[in-house]
């Protein structure tokens, strides 16, 4: 699905069909760590004529999407239209079909593209997508999984291109400082969460932020349905239910 062209552009972030933000991705609820300098600098480029080209990259799990899409956030609060592309999900479809029209937009990011690495019409789509914003003066964000020389490009002026901005690493939290951020976005969404209650999440689930993100909201609709405050006794019942949905779910 192809956004509209320049001709009245909507001052939004455009989202091919079936993408969604996460409202609570923004950089209020991002614990930054010992990744404030990264931080201040995707701030600035979301809303301001700094780097014109970016790519960030580091593991699974330490923040890069929420990032992305708090730039996303931001810019659109602030007038400007902003495009947001998650190649995870997108690289299925022809890349004709989204990248269609983006040089008009100021602000184009592109998540995930590990997953366009080895396809030969999505490498040089992109190429080409990076040439017509560079001659627009308009502004692109990549971000991946690994640096630019291990990502697995194959199209040489592809990676000289991710290669010839400014590339950002993202480090992942220390357990101290993910138990920071957990109560930092459980207090962003209403709830009181006590510090033996992170560090048993910390202890009995999986420790990338996404997945201990996503186990926020699930609690958080727990908390609302029963009228429970966030215990150790209530987040092991919720866990007990998770397990046991999934274990129903397989069998």
């Amino acid at each position: 699905m192809s956004p509209p062209k320049i001709e009245g552009l909507p001052l939004y972030a455009q989202l091919p069909l079936g993408v969604r933000l996460r409202e609570a991705a923004t950089f209020a609820n991002y614990y930054s760590g010992g990744n404030g300098d990264t931080v201040r600098l995707l701030q600035d480029a979301a809303v301001a004529e700094s780097e014109r080209f970016i790519y960030l990259w580091g593991a699974h799990g330490a923040g890069k999407t929420h990032l992305l899409q708090a730039q996303c956030h931001l810019a659109a609060a602030q007038g400007h239209a902003v495009a947001y592309l998650p190649l995870k999900e997108l690289a299925v479809i022809s890349p004709e079909e989204i990248l269609e029209g983006l040089e008009h937009l100021p602000l184009v990011i592109v998540d995930d593209i590990d997953a366009a690495a080895g396809q030969a019409h999505w490498e040089t789509a992109l190429f080409h997508l990076h040439n017509r914003i560079r001659e627009r003066d308009g502004r692109l964000i990549m971000a991946g999984l690994r640096s630019p020389a291990a990502l697995g490009i194959t199209l040489a002026d592809l990676r000289s291109r991710v290669a010839g901005g400014l590339v950002l690493q993202i480090h992942a939290l220390r357990d101290e400082e993910k138990s920071v951020a957990l109560r930092l976005q459980a207090r962003q969404m209403g709830m009181d969460m006590p510090e033996e209650v992170a560090v048993y999440l910390l202890r009995h689930c999986p420790r990338d932020m996404t997945a201990l993100f996503a186990l926020l909201e699930v609690l958080d609709q727990a908390s609302l349905a029963a009228q429970r405050k966030l215990t150790i006794p209530f987040v092991k019942e919720v866990l007990q239910q998770m397990a046991g949905a999934a274990a129903a779910e397989s069998s």
